[in-house]
């Protein structure tokens, strides 16, 4: 049956909102539980990298594709089968008896939250009328910051409750809902044109992404030796930034031929700048979860479900504040604000690379959790509705695809690279994730505040480069009704 074009557009982002939480909560829940699966797998440091990376990385290359396979045949099928090959990967995760099975597992799962991810923006973006895309854009990055911030103080109570596989175990009931909602709720959208797919940029941007992330991951244990074949880490690096750039010569000449990198999306100013400082947000605040959890865990001795406990000072923050960034993206467009949010973001993370040391008592690091808290709530959402508001909607799913991709990329690269500071770190110090002195949990929170150092200057980076960013042309000018369904923003 046709579905009708009536549909409540509020209850539609609700189940997309849903939908993405699923994705990012197991983005960030695996962070606490690495001690527990660093001693149940028998894992070594990189193992478990790999186990959050395999998965952001295969996540992060198949996202514009997925765009346009949801411009091909359709957002809602492809909605729906994400949620499916999520939801099945999870329960594999779940049964994993070594690291590979883990690993393995996470790429599929990579897959899965891939196919889903850029139709939620491409069905927010075609659902919304002009004056109101802005704060459901603004809900949807609200809801996907807190979902990210939420996961640790979530895994926290799972593993006290139960065991570090539950983690995986409960997306079952919650895949299953999110695909019995979707399949109810979400409209079935006629795509604009007909778009074929571009395998040879699929092929470049896979390969180089690939080998940049591997060769931060491996550099570190194989001394930035060789790590595959008679390749050292930096030669493999050098050789995925390479591709990486000839990717984008290649797209230049395929313009006229359904590109996987749309100049014409490039053309928005705010789109590509947008594009080019997500990458900060996931970038940081993994960085952040990662670190954060490994010491709260392994420096001061808490147990899983009170450093979750601690963490969830910032996401409870968070939480209260994005309402408040949503109206005023909708009223300023955002640029000042994501300035703001950012700038709190590295406050907050540079307040942990001062005061984050062995003899720390919790309530020292509230200030940080606070001050990060707020930088997440008011930063979240102006990345998404600066970038896809004045994007023409016949693009919407190349142009999601593409700014998830960047986002997401961000994640893997920025993992990587913490996790080789982090690695070279503890090497420096001669000191493991499990610590059993207090010189050796002295010299891993000193470990852990140098590593907090490059999401600090990431943030800055950022900053500056949003300066480019320019009010949207369809920013709101009048003052609109409330209240909406998701109860995290004003409509």
């Amino acid at each position: 049956m046709k579905d009708r074009p009536t549909r409540n557009p509020w209850l539609v982002l609700l189940t997309l909102c849903l939908g993405q939480c699923l994705v990012l909560l197991d983005t960030t829940i695996v962070n606490v539980a690495i001690p527990s699966m660093t001693k149940d797998l028998s894992a070594q440091v990189d193992d478990i990298l790999w186990v959050s990376s395999a998965y952001t990385l295969a996540y992060a290359v198949l996202l514009v594709n997925a765009g346009r396979l949801g411009d091909l045949y359709g957002q809602k099928p492809l909605f729906l089968g994400g949620v499916a090959v999520f939801t099945v990967a999870s329960a594999v995760c779940g049964l994993a008896q070594t690291p590979g099975q883990l690993i393995v597992a996470r790429v599929v799962q990579g897959v899965g939250a891939a196919l889903l991810t850029p139709q939620s923006l491409s069905v927010i973006s075609k659902i919304f009328e002009p004056e109101r895309r802005g704060v459901a854009l603004g809900v949807w990055g609200s809801v996907v910051g807190a979902a990210a911030a939420i996961g640790p103080t979530a895994g926290g109570l799972v593993i006290a409750v139960l065991d570090w596989r539950w983690i995986f175990f409960i997306n079952l009931p919650l895949g299953a809902l999110v695909f019995v909602l979707s399949m109810v709720v979400v409209p079935r959208l006629p795509g604009e044109r007909r778009h074929s797919l571009d395998w040879l940029g699929t092929g470049l941007v896979t390969v180089g992404l690939f080998m940049v992330v591997y060769g931060l991951l491996e550099g570190e244990p194989h001394g930035w030796g060789r790590v595959l074949g008679p390749a050292t880490a930096p030669e493999l690096m050098a050789a995925g930034v390479l591709l990486l750039v000839l990717f984008v010569f290649v797209e230049r000449g395929r313009q006229d031929r359904e590109p996987l990198l749309p100049f014409e999306v490039l053309r928005d100013r705010n789109f590509t700048v947008m594009s080019l400082v997500v990458w900060a947000l996931p970038c940081s605040l993994g960085a952040m979860l990662l670190l954060i959890m490994i010491y709260l865990q392994s420096a001061l001795g808490m147990g899983a479900f009170t450093a979750g406990l601690t963490m969830a000072t910032a996401p409870a923050i968070s939480v209260f504040v994005s309402p408040i960034s949503g109206r005023l993206i909708d009223r300023f467009g955002g640029k000042y604000v994501m300035i703001a949010g950012f700038a709190l973001f590295a406050g907050g993370i540079g307040y942990f690379a001062v005061f984050a040391r062995a003899d720390a008592s919790w309530w020292s690091l509230l200030p940080g959790l606070v001050i990060f808290g707020l930088g997440m709530g008011v930063a979240a959402a102006p990345p998404g509705a600066i970038a896809m508001r004045d994007v023409d909607p016949a693009l919407s799913g190349a142009a999601s695809g593409l700014f998830n991709m960047s986002r997401v990329g961000g994640q893997v690269v920025g993992g990587a690279v913490v996790g080789a500071l982090l690695e070279a770190q503890l090497a420096a110090r001669s000191v493991g994730l499990s610590p059993q002195t207090a010189a050796d949990r002295a010299a891993l929170a000193d470990a852990v505040r140098v590593t907090y150092l490059f999401p600090v200057l990431a943030l800055v980076v950022a900053v500056l480069v949003t300066t480019a960013a320019r009010r949207p042309a369809t920013v709101a000018r009048v003052r609109v009704p409330e209240p909406q369904p998701t109860g995290t923003a004003s409509e």
